[in-house]
């Protein structure tokens, strides 16, 4: 139940990203669980192979190399869907970032209204 309620406002999140930010296109709510679900497949599978990957630039940026993988991540979710558009690499670092807080804020509403028990 936790999950699917995650996914649902993952999508609702990423189509208040499109409203807030003009780098990001979302054609609809069924784009938009499309995109949650890759984007989340893409975090869950891909992403921890490229931060095993690029450890040596990630200890030398301090992190911050983080923020490049998860906008590559972004990016490239939105290379594989057509109702998902993100116009660029700085839009698809912004709204990762962006996307990064909602998905925060989603998970932290969830945990107290759906605690572990």
């Amino acid at each position: 139940m936790k999950l699917i309620l995650k996914w649902l406002l993952s999508a609702a999140a990423l189509l208040a990203l499109a409203q807030l930010y003009s780098g990001v296109q979302v054609q609809g709510f069924a784009a938009a669980l499309v995109a949650a679900l890759v984007i989340g497949l893409f975090n869950t599978v891909v992403r921890p192979v490229l931060v095993v990957l690029t450890l040596p630039v990630t200890v030398v940026t301090l992190g911050l190399f983080l923020f490049v993988i998860n906008a590559l991540m972004f990016w490239a979710a939105s290379g594989l869907l057509e109702g998902f558009q993100v116009s660029g690499f700085g839009a698809a670092l912004l709204g990762s970032l962006i996307y990064s807080l909602f998905g925060l804020l989603i998970d932290s509403a969830l945990e107290r209204l759906l605690p572990q028990g």
